[in-house]
């Protein structure tokens, strides 16, 4: 391939949006040349790696905008520390057909128990994910409707995919609080996913929301659709950090 050639197809690939193939034209061709291969193949080659490129720059675009905690999959996941679950039960789960289905899943018991894992997978198959607390969402909410701009609010856990809500019953709220929790599920419902994790039982949560009419409500709509996982093990996140103490302390 003459230079003026290679200069031509680069420059024609950044107006199309193929940075990869601008960047990588002269590896393309060597690979094309070893290979002996036919302009069609030679074109599916520059197709699929630049798609490929496309999807995980997308991928890690995705992972930024989530605020996911971190970025592990279910491949590095411990299934041996919680003999209490059954490792299907969650990758099930992270074959996204609840997501697919615009449904909810449902982890109870302590933190740590694969929900960032599963969240991580819908972001990679191209969900739009978006991770907070609880708490978090709640003060944001009311910060929001008390500068009258609720309903644009509204719209941060509204509009992804898959909204991941951590840590659901350990902070008791107030009905008005509750209220807005009200609000983003009864909106979600059966038109984009929940994720969620609790500490405590569902037949606790009129305590959590200071209403079991409102409670009621919730799970009803949270529930009418939804995998449950109940998990009575210590923490995965708990064990990591005691593994690292004991290695500190074997070290001193």
């Amino acid at each position: 391939m003459s230079e003026l050639t290679g200069n031509r197809i680069r420059t024609t690939a950044g107006k199309l949006g193929l940075p990869h193939l601008a960047e990588t034209i002269n590896e393309f061709t060597r690979r094309a040349d070893e290979a002996k291969m036919g302009y069609l193949d030679f074109l599916d080659l520059v197709l699929s790696e630049e798609l490929a490129v496309r999807d995980d720059r997308r991928f890690r675009q995705g992972l930024r905008l989530s605020r996911l905690p971190h970025h592990k999959t279910l491949d590095e996941y411990d299934f041996s520390f919680q003999p209490d679950l059954d490792p299907r039960k969650v990758k099930d789960l992270a074959t996204l057909s609840f997501v697919e289905a615009k449904a909810n899943a449902a982890l109870l018991g302590p933190p740590g128990v694969g929900k960032t894992h599963i969240a991580v997978a819908a972001c990679r198959a191209g969900y739009s994910v978006y991770f907070t607390s609880l708490d978090d969402m709640v003060r944001n909410l009311k910060a929001a409707e008390a500068a009258g701009r609720l309903a644009s609010k509204l719209g941060t856990y509204l509009r992804p995919g898959v909204l991941v809500v951590d840590e659901v019953g350990y902070e008791i709220l107030e009905r008005g609080e509750a209220n807005l929790v009200f609000q983003v599920i009864s909106k979600r419902y059966e038109k984009g996913s929940i994720i969620l994790t609790s500490n405590k039982t569902f037949s606790e949560w009129g305590q959590v929301f200071g209403d079991e009419v409102l409670a009621t409500a919730i799970l009803d709509r949270l529930l009418h659709h939804c995998d449950v996982i109940a998990i009575n093990g210590p923490s995965y996140r708990l064990k990591n950090r005691l593994k690292a103490i004991e290695r500190d302390t074997d070290v001193a």
